[in-house]
């Protein structure tokens, strides 16, 4: 049975201290259910994508669903972590759960509240997602790791610093458009190709303004088997789905090959029978702007060393023939880790319904999504077309 997602929500991205974690998760749960017009009753599974690792005290979370609704008690539930990929990672087990006919009805919440702690303490458990033996153990934190992506990158095709900012001030300039971003400023293309005292070099090449953002947030959906999908009044369904996984430790790959994401790409395109050049928009992980440079090339979109192409020319902005990041991707809409991937969809969702408000790709009748853990290591793909 093929899963459809029939209802969503998405929070606000941002700083949030007056949300704990259990208000992030119960507000988002609430609001998917209600918009899919579900009771809470009905509901066979819970997947709550997060990574936590130390952004909260609370180590047992996926329970705290329950407390969005009384009728969610004693209905299984479980976390799912794959580091800035939770999110997919959770929709992506609730699809095999439906598919498996394990399940008719679940509910995926994404949620992360990173605030909390200072920003050092923040820095250190991201970098506790890399190998940490041979990685954060000396000192590489991911701003660290995408900076030496960003160099291999550059020592192969160049000195790409302009084009990494023109990525920044694309995303900046959607994430305006984007009710649900934590910055809705236009930065411009001259103050992200310049380092400044606002724009100072975190980790050389990448500037500030290459980096995305610390965020708190939660999005929801509701996904439902194919015999109850024409119940709802809009369905958007998986044509394809691909999970790819490469080693962790860097020193066992070309991890500026992106080779992990190339291939959860190519495998998804296959199994949707499409061509990138079919997709109406891409929501991507722009998690680093030399993440979202490097998977123009894995989706096809360039050839390698090539990705500059595909913004020069407008390929990849608002009116061009493959609009990425309309939300303003990470860079400008925020990162609350196991909330991104959810997040991802939610708004691909919503773009294939024509419900995206000042966001709308016109036409948009195919999505591709790619969620992204860690240095490329966990790779999930979708391609999502509309059922009705």
């Amino acid at each position: 049975m093929k899963p459809y997602m029939v209802g969503w929500s998405h929070l606000p991205f941002g700083k949030h201290p007056e949300l704990d974690l259990e208000a992030l998760i119960t507000q988002a749960a609430r609001g998917a259910l209600k918009n899919a017009g579900l009771a809470a009753e009905q509901v066979d599974g819970i997947w709550l994508g997060q990574l936590n690792g130390g952004f909260v005290p609370d180590n047992f979370c996926a329970s705290l669903v329950l407390q969005a609704d009384d009728e969610l008690r004693w209905t299984p539930a479980t976390r799912v972590e794959n580091a800035c990929a939770s999110g997919a990672a959770a929709i992506d087990a609730a699809c095999n759960a439906i598919e498996a006919g394990r399940a008719k009805v679940a509910l995926v919440v994404g949620a992360e509240k990173m605030t909390g702690i200072s920003g050092p303490e923040v820095t250190r458990v991201l970098g506790n997602a890399s190998y940490v033996r041979e990685e954060a153990a000396n000192g590489l934190t991911f701003p660290g790791i995408f900076g030496l992506i960003a160099q291999q990158y550059f020592g192969r095709y160049g000195d790409h610093s302009a084009t990494l900012a023109r990525i920044a001030a694309k995303n900046h300039a959607n994430g305006v458009r984007n009710p649900y971003a934590q910055m809705r400023k236009d930065l411009g293309f001259d103050f992200c190709n310049t380092v400044s005292d606002k724009n100072p070099m975190i980790a050389a090449p990448l500037r500030m303004t290459d980096c995305s953002l610390v965020s708190d947030g939660a999005a929801a959906l509701v996904l439902v088997s194919e015999s109850l999908a024409d119940q709802f009044p809009r369905a958007v369904g998986f044509r394809a789905r691909a999970q790819v996984n490469d080693y962790l430790p860097m020193s066992l790959r070309d991890a500026a090959a992106f080779e992990g994401p190339r291939r959860a790409w190519a495998q998804a395109l296959d199994q949707a029978g499409c061509g990138v050049h079919d997709l109406s928009f891409a929501e991507i992980h722009d998690c680093f702007t030399i993440a979202e440079l490097l998977t123009y090339e894995a989706m096809g979109l360039a050839g390698p060393g090539q990705g500059e192409r595909v913004l020069l020319d407008g390929t990849v902005y608002p009116g061009g023939t493959l609009p990425v990041n309309p939300s303003g991707g990470l860079k400008a809409k925020g990162h609350p880790i196991g909330a991104t991937g959810v997040s991802m969809h939610v708004l691909s969702a919503m773009q294939l319904c024509g419900e995206a408000g000042d966001l709308q790709v016109p036409g948009a009748n195919l999505a591709g999504v790619f969620n992204m853990g860690g240095s490329a290591v966990a790779n999930y793909v979708s391609i999502l077309e509309r059922r009705h």
